[in-house]
Formats: structure tokens, sequence, C-alpha cells
């Protein structure tokens, strides 16, 4: 069974994204990673070089800024990342750069593969969320945040990534899929303040064009984390790639997770899926089958 990991980056050492974290974190599960490197404002392409492992292969591209609606040319990068997987791949395994796999996981994850290999009804492999904010000791888990979302596929051309690329299609369709008991960790809010506030004009401009930014995207020094309307603590590890990281965190986020900032409605959705596990009214970019 050979497996294709792939992903883009671009600007890495700018907005310190942990792309180096998300690659390892996946590379033991891979027979070949596929990086797709924009053409950067800093040394992002060296930070990829600097990954040692015969498996890295480098994609030199270059993104399109005018393709700002909707973050679409997060799914063109992320379908050029996959033009270049191999041909003997029979599950492609996709990981943003703020996203990592928790080692734990690795034989649940070798085990699905290897269950629905030859099961051509199975698309894609679906993962549980962990979504972390403010610090590496919070989860937000209001119904903001999505649960679950494919990055496992099957090596089939048909298969592309969908609008900004948080999950996939064939042809418009959603992909047939099969829930499987992992995880990924996702630390895209769990910068410095500032930091963090960078990364989300940078990151608007993605999505929006100039004038909205102006008009909508705060522009004081540093994000403010205390707008969340849920978290709760975390209660497990952190995958052993992030430890060092998390080790030099420089700021703090202390927060009563009892406090809630929810409507009457949300409140009310919330303890239903507490209760019974149902999140009503919930997007999925799957099928589950």
């Amino acid at each position: 069974m050979f497996v294709s990991g792939f992903t883009i980056i671009r600007n890495a050492v700018q907005g310190d994204y942990p792309v180096k974290e998300a690659v390892l974190s996946i590379l033991p599960l891979v027979d070949e990673m596929i990086i797709a490197v924009g053409k950067s404002e800093d040394d992002t392409l060296g930070l990829i070089q600097s990954i040692d492992s015969p498996k890295i292969k480098i994609i030199e591209t270059v993104w399109d800024d005018s393709l700002r609606k909707g973050g679409y040319v997060l799914a063109v990068e992320t379908n050029k990342a996959l033009e270049h997987v191999s041909p003997h791949a029979g599950w492609c395994f996709y990981i943003q750069a703020d996203e990592c796999v928790h080692e734990k996981d690795y034989p649940a994850i070798r085990e699905a593969m290897s269950k629905y290999q030859n099961d051509k009804s199975v698309q894609g492999l679906v993962f549980e969320y962990l979504h972390f904010y403010g610090s590496y000791d919070y989860l937000a888990d209001s119904r903001k945040w999505y649960r679950n979302e494919v990055r496992i596929i099957r090596n089939n051309p048909e298969i592309r990534s969908y609008m900004d690329a948080q999950g996939f299609r064939i042809d418009g369709k959603k992909l047939p899929a099969k829930k499987i008991n992992a995880r990924i960790y996702h630390y895209g809010w769990v910068k410095h303040p500032k930091e963090q506030m960078s990364k989300q004009i940078q990151a608007r401009k993605l999505w929006h064009d100039d004038q909205f930014i102006a008009e909508k995207v705060a522009t004081e020094a540093e994000f403010d984390y205390g707008k969340i309307d849920s978290i709760k603590r975390f209660e497990g590890t952190h995958p052993a790639i992030y430890h060092e990281r998390i080790a030099k965190q420089n700021w703090t986020f202390d927060r009563d997770p009892s406090v809630k900032h929810l409507s009457f409605k949300n409140k009310v959705l919330m303890k239903i899926e507490k209760l019974i596990g149902l999140r009503i009214g919930e997007f999925r970019n799957y099928k589950l089958v």
C-alpha cells in the first residue's frame, strides 16, 4: 500500500506557520511527501529543504493573488500538489500547515487505510478535529468550529480540492467517506496575539479585496482572544513533535471555561449535542457511507 502525503505553503517563516511539524507528523505514514512551496517573501523554501527526508518532493509554484473570492487560490495550489503524487499511490494524505497528527493515532490510521484500500465505495477518510484556541491548554468547542473533515483521499483523478481547500469533491459532489478513530490537532489559533493579528490580516487577503479588509478587519496591535464564545480545557497530550514549540510559548491566555457567550439558541443546541452527540444543522463536506 503506497501512500502519498501532500501539502502547500507560502511565507511560512513570516507567518510562523508550523508547517515543519505538520509534515513531520505524517511523514511516518507516507511513502512520499509532496510539498508545493509558493514563491515567498521569506526563506520558506529553505525551511522546507531543511527537513531531512528522502521522502520529500518539493514543487515550486506561484500563487495567483487575484483569486481572492472564497479563498479559491488555496484549492488551486492544493490541486497542484495533488497532481504530483505518485501514480502508484492508493491513498493521499493531506495536511495543512497548521495541522498535526498525534503519533498515538498512527495504528488506527494505518488500519483504516488498509481496511478500505480495496473498497472503492470509500473515497475518503474522515478525522475528528481538535481546535486549540488562545493557548495549547484550551479547545474551542462551539458550533462555529467544524468537528470533522476528510484528510485522506483515494488517489482518484476526479477528486479535487474544493472551495478554500478545507475539503474535497468529485465533480462538485461530496466524497463518500468513512469516519475513522483518529484526530487532527489544529493549531491555527494559538499564535502570540501580535502574530495572530498579523495572520488574520494576511489570511483575509486570500478571501476579500482591499476595501473589505480596510473596513472590516481590525487594526489593533494584538488579536483579542477573549472574544471567543465557548472553550473547554484540553485534558489530553499533544503530539511529541509539538513539545518544543509548546515549551517556547511566550504569552498567557487564561479564561474560565464555564463563562460562555452564547445565544439562547446555541446554548440549547450545544446541550442537545452534549447529550446525544448530534449537531443539528451541521455542515459536512463529505457523505458518510
